[in-house]
């Protein structure tokens, strides 16, 4: 197997390029979803609370994620990837595994086709692409990692273990900081060190199974395939609130608006669930979550909110609510799946009207058209003048064609 792994780059605006730039949630319980490298000279890590990242980087540019656009870039890359191999597999909305052995004859070298990608995703996408090649998926993550933030690193089967041992322990998969200082203790810094470290050492500080992994590892050996079929588990949402609500008419509308970013998300994706849950965090930080299965899988929001609404005014909250979150389990693809709807079913004209609105929004934008109910007086002034808003009402449903 001639294994990569391509990390796409985000795609930034002309005058935001060598700017310290954060995407991620903006209100003072928002999360750092990316940073730019002139952010993180300043320590802007992803997953940081984005107070701790204005605190680090004060200067910096913070902007809200764009879900849309994210989306849409991710379905780009990820078809030129496809094009190159059919052996593709995502980690995230802009990171794959590709297995390009069986592009060799009609694409070139494995070199010479990593440097195709990346000019792929210039030309094509605007999208700086940084590339791994080497014989297993450890070693090219590495090596894709090494590459960042533009360029392309090789390691041919010959030269793994002189590219692997000098890195640091933490550089394997499985090493986080506790880990990682127990190999310290152990006075086990680099990964050559761990490749020659008796197998019971590490059996007695890290137990059986992590001792056997990080030996394995630290002689480049990483049996794992790449494997294209992810199957889809679940898909949601959450919202966490600026500051702690008990309010249930912005808990309804919190709810609601999840709902309709996860059937828009489903029928995207082309799935369709049978099991609706939620998920309340309250005040103190416990956790609640509720599911209920239905008879008909769904993917339309309107359902989806109904079962959500139900279950949390099921659950009595008294607490001052921090996290809401809406998730559809049990997914199978829509083509598989028989709804079997009469024309005068209420579900029917919902589920068309949503997929109207699901093209309205691929050419205008999510705030063309939604639910009236999320809008608030000014909102709603504003749309009048709009000639591309649309507000649907909420208790109503349309009628179906």
């Amino acid at each position: 197997m001639d294994a990569f792994f391509a990390s796409v780059a985000v795609r930034s605006q002309p005058e935001l390029r060598g700017k310290p730039v954060v995407v991620g949630g903006v209100g003072p319980r928002g999360v750092v979803s990316s940073a730019s490298y002139e952010a993180r000279r300043f320590g802007v890590r992803s997953a940081m609370p984005t107070a701790r990242a204005r605190a680090l980087c004060p200067r910096a540019i913070f902007l809200p994620v764009d879900g849309p656009a994210i989306a849409e870039a991710s379905k780009a890359v990820m078809a030129i990837f496809r094009d190159v191999t059919p052996l593709v597999e995502p980690l995230s909305s802009d990171e794959a595994f590709l297995d390009v052995a069986g592009a060799q004859r009609l694409l070139g070298r494995p070199t010479e086709i990593a440097r195709l990608i990346r000019r792929r995703m210039i030309d094509e996408q605007q999208l700086t692409c940084s590339v791994g090649v080497a014989p297993t998926k450890f070693v090219a993550k590495l090596g894709s990692t090494r590459a960042k933030p533009d360029g392309l690193v090789v390691v041919p089967g010959p030269l793994v273990l002189d590219f692997l041992h000098p890195l640091p322990v933490d550089a394997l998969w499985g090493v986080g900081e506790r880990a990682a200082e127990t190999l310290r203790r152990l006075g086990l810094t680099t990964v050559g060190e761990i490749a020659n470290a008796p197998l019971g050492m590490l059996r007695g500080a890290l137990g059986e199974a992590s001792a056997v992994h990080l030996h394995e590892l630290s002689w480049g050996r990483d049996p794992r395939g790449v494997s294209p079929e992810r199957e889809e588990k679940s898909i949601g949402a959450e919202m966490t609130f600026d500051t702690d609500i008990a309010d249930p008419v912005m808990i309804r509308k919190s709810l609601l608006s999840l709902a309709d970013k996860v059937g828009a998300r489903l029928r995207a994706s082309g799935f369709v669930g049978r099991t609706v849950a939620i998920k309340v965090r309250l005040a103190d930080f416990r956790t609640i979550n509720r599911s209920r299965t239905v008879h008909t899988s769904t993917d339309v929001a309107r359902e989806i909110f109904e079962i959500s609404w139900a279950l949390f005014t099921a659950l009595g909250a008294s607490q001052h609510i921090r996290l809401v979150g809406v998730r559809v389990e049990g997914l199978t693809p829509t083509a598989t799946t028989s709804r079997q709807l009469s024309l005068g079913e209420p579900e029917r004209g919902w589920r068309e009207a949503e997929a109207a609105r699901d093209a309205v929004v691929a050419r205008f934008g999510r705030a063309s058209v939604g639910p009236a109910s999320l809008l608030g007086r000014s909102d709603l002034r504003r749309t009048e003048n709009h000639p591309h808003s649309t507000v649907v009402p909420l208790s109503d449903p349309p009628t179906p064609s």
